[in-house]
């Protein structure tokens, strides 16, 4: 359709069966893949850790996975308006989705980190390998020093270059949340070229973002690819290895190695948050979802495997280099991606190139999954309003203000007090026990009150093959029961965070963490009540009228013969 003024625009679809895969690949493989399963893996278990990693796979990753796909490739709506017509009753699960992706957009921030040390990757001399920066301290060591002895005395009196570079150059780190302090402006503009990437990527809808993931998605891989290669060939990593997978069975009886592999499932394969169901939204009707999401999903736990090796092979490497146990060198999250790695980096031949490398990988398996969330959120707010939003230049201008909006909330980040705040979000507001507690009742609303079993014919309507009975013995039962289970175990072992394992927030600070969590968490009973009090008529009739579907969806080959068998009796008993 032309894009006439004042005209309603139309919704589109992926260009290409390829755009759709690389764009949920992107989506799907991201910084958890690199800087999380790898340091869960060794830390619980090693090559055990795959057991209970395989379990949450099947029986909530992968049902889950589908399950979102086929809901918006269905419906053709956005994860808010997708509940609307599926099941009103649950349409709480839609809005408290895109709230946790909200609070995702923080992650921005590690974009702009990362692109900071990008650039100074092309410096002569890399400077988190050197002590003689002005914001060096009298106790900096430098690691990558050839020939280098340390003993436990050393380590304890002193501190590495590459946390010094971290804490005090780049993150400007004050003495706590109540230490706002001066905004560091080198990261600011760090973070105004990450928004603006972002809005270009998806700025034209999926006509953008088709045509971005080709680079986005691919690339990675090739950076990962010539990582795990050079770190295979240290001396060294096979010690690294080794102790990455080498299999601790004991470890399996412990209730907090299976609550970690599934909090890395959801996050890892982006379920419950509605990106999925965006993505999904915008293929044809008659797209294979079932054969995509089986592959899609081999990829994602494949990538976080092999990342294990890329990372565990240059820790090795660093450990051996030094002389100490690789439980001293191995990190996770930005410890892994800011600290351990750019240190190893620092002691091997043509640091310079490995930074860089490392670096534009980070940034790309970040900036993929930043700006399919936000294109999930788009989607969504085009879908509740396409009056007003599907006019010529109204999707730009929505979306230039929601990335100021975005922006302007976090600049709070890049002060010297930013650390602690992004802590606070990523412990409380995107917690896993949120998205465990989506997924109970993800699950209990499409496997009961929509109806698996109807699932189940759409998808075979739709791919023209039934699923394996399996999904549906995941949705009704095996899903919500897992996930209950580990939300509650999540919410019992609650612990308060702390910083660099010496720092305890205030008290206001938890209670900002808590209302953050419950803000998402809250929004499914509270919507469901919400409706059912604005509701007419007896609670039995407004439970029902909320729980059943929107009659203009598309009909399945079974719905057509039913409705065409009904006309004929009527048509008969009427002749």
């Amino acid at each position: 359709m032309n894009r006439i003024e004042g005209q309603i625009e139309e919704r589109g679809y992926w260009g290409s069966k390829a755009e759709f895969l690389l764009a949920v690949a992107g989506n799907v493989v991201g910084l958890g893949n690199v800087w999380r399963f790898p340091y869960l893996c060794y830390r619980n278990g090693g090559g055990a850790f795959l057991i209970p990693y395989l379990v949450f796979v099947v029986t909530c990753g992968v049902p889950l996975f589908l399950l979102e796909t086929a809901m918006g490739q269905y419906t053709q709506e956005g994860p808010i308006t997708c509940w609307h017509r599926l099941c009103p009753l649950a349409g709480g699960i839609g809005y408290a989705g895109q709230l946790i992706l909200l609070y995702n957009c923080m992650y921005n921030i590690i974009l702009a980190w990362a692109l900071f040390y990008l650039i100074f990757s092309f410096n002569s001399q890399l400077p988190w390998a050197s002590c003689d920066n002005t914001w060096n301290t009298d106790d900096c060591v430098n690691l990558a020093e050839q020939n280098l002895t340390l003993n436990q005395t050393t380590l304890i009196h002193s501190t590495p270059a590459a946390i010094e570079f971290w804490e005090r150059r780049v993150l400007s780190l004050s003495g706590g949340i109540e230490e706002i302090g001066k905004i560091n402006w080198e990261i600011l503009l760090c973070l105004i070229a990450v928004w603006i990437i972002c809005y270009f990527c998806i700025w034209k809808g999926v006509k953008s973002t088709g045509k971005v993931v080709y680079f986005t998605a691919t690339f990675p891989y090739v950076m990962l690819l010539v990582l795990l290669i050079r770190g295979l060939t240290l001396p060294g990593a096979l010690k690294g290895v080794v102790f990455y997978l080498y299999p601790e069975p004991a470890r399996l009886s412990d209730p907090q190695v299976w609550m970690e592999a599934g909090t890395q499932i959801f996050f890892s394969y982006s379920v419950c948050f509605g990106s999925l169901i965006a993505l999904g939204s915008y293929n044809q009707y008659y797209n294979n979802c079932y054969r995509d999401c089986l592959w899609l999903c081999l990829l994602n736990s494949a990538t976080s495997l092999v990342a294990g090796f890329a990372v565990f092979s240059v820790l090795g490497f660093m450990a051996n280099a030094q002389g100490i146990p690789i439980e001293e060198v191995a990190e996770s999250g930005p410890g892994l991606a800011f600290i351990a790695y750019p240190q190893a980096v620092a002691m091997m031949p043509l640091p310079q190139l490995w930074a860089v490398c490392f670096f534009i990988m980070i940034i790309l398996l970040g900036l993929d999954t930043q700006f399919v969330g936000m294109e999930s959120i788009i989607t969504s707010a085009m879908d509740m309003f396409p009056m007003v939003l599907r006019k010529a230049g109204r999707r730009e201008t929505f979306l230039l203000l929601f990335c100021l909006s975005c922006f302007f909330g976090q600049l709070i980040m890049v002060t010297e007090g930013g650390m602690y705040v992004f802590q606070l979000f990523d412990n409380y507001a995107c917690n896993g026990a949120c998205i465990l507690f989506l997924s109970v009742f993800e699950s209990l609303a499409m496997g009961w009150i929509f109806g698996a079993e109807r699932m189940f014919d759409i998808i075979e309507d739709m791919t023209r093959s039934r699923p394996n009975y399996i999904f549906m013995l995941c949705w009704k039962y095996l899903t919500p029961l897992v996930s209950l289970v580990s939300f509650v175990y999540s919410v019992v072992e609650y612990k308060p965070l702390t910083f660099n394992r010496w720092y305890v927030y205030p008290d206001w600070a938890y209670a900002l963490g808590w209302l953050l969590a419950l803000s998402s968490i809250l929004l499914v009973p509270g919507w469901a009540l919400g409706r059912m009090c604005a509701g007419k008529g007896s609670l039995k009739q407004r439970w029902r009228h909320l729980c059943i579907p929107d009659t203009n969806l598309p009909l399945t080959c079974k719905q057509r013969a039913k409705t065409t068998e009904v006309e004929d009796l009527v048509r008969s008993n009427t002749n």
